[in-house]
């Protein structure tokens, strides 16, 4: 028999005997733990690393530390993307929503216009203008909305300009106070001479659709497009 099949039988025996004596070999081993720990060779060469009990092993937290902080970050840049997208959205759409406005052939079609972008661009349950009628300043054109004086100063506040969130008083506006509206976008209007209050609302189906946290500069500019495009024509 030559050498090497020798040494392929030797090691099948040594093999055996090992898996047979497993038991006893990792008895000893747990009661001489101390002969691996010091062969570092050995260690090497099973791919292990010893720590010290007395030592804490910063690596794996760190690692999960560094993974958690790098999830925050993707969710963090992936939810200001999705904000900075639907911000630009808003903007290209009221760009576009006052063309058409400035486009208007009168008070009515004015109000028709208003309404129809709310929509049909921003999907919500409806858009309108409605102003305050004393009766000695005649009543409100075709298409807006008839108010008494000092509704708005009940309806808003008498300092506010803008009021954003769940308004129920507001629901009135809409036709026939319309159940359908959790949230409005309301900008109080300052029309024509002698000077009449006026209101651009928006109503939303969505509790969170407009609230009083977001800005009201979109819905600011628009109502001060409104005012411009109404002073074309006459109060009745």
């Amino acid at each position: 028999m030559s050498s090497g099949a020798g040494k392929v039988g030797a090691a099948r025996v040594s093999d055996e005997i090992l898996a047979k004596d497993w038991v006893k070999v990792r008895a000893w081993l747990i009661d001489h733990p101390d002969r691996l720990r010091e062969d570092q060779d050995l260690l090497d060469q099973l791919g292990l690393k010893y720590t010290a009990p007395n030592v804490v092993e910063f690596l794996p937290a760190a690692l999960a530390r560094l993974e958690a902080a790098h999830a925050r970050e993707l969710t963090a840049r992936q939810e200001i993307e999705a904000l900075a997208k639907a911000n630009f959205d808003a903007q290209a759409q009221t760009h576009d929503l006052i063309i058409d406005l400035l486009e208007a052939r009168s008070n009515s079609d004015l109000a028709r216009r208003v309404d129809q972008a709310a929509r049909e661009r921003f999907g919500l349950v409806g858009g309108l203008i409605a102003v305050e009628t004393p009766d000695n300043q005649g009543t409100a054109p075709a298409g807006w909305k008839p108010l008494p004086t000092g509704v708005l100063d009940l309806m808003m506040g008498p300092d506010r300009q803008t009021r954003m969130g769940p308004c129920p008083s507001a629901r009135e506006l809409f036709d026939p106070g319309d159940p359908a509206v959790q949230s409005c976008a309301l900008v109080r209007l300052t029309l024509w001479s002698p000077e009449r209050q006026g209101v651009l609302a928006f109503g939303s189906a969505d509790p969170e659709g407009f609230t009083p946290d977001m800005g009201p500069e979109l819905v600011s500019f628009l109502a001060r497009v409104v005012e411009r495009t109404a002073a074309r024509w006459p109060s009745l």
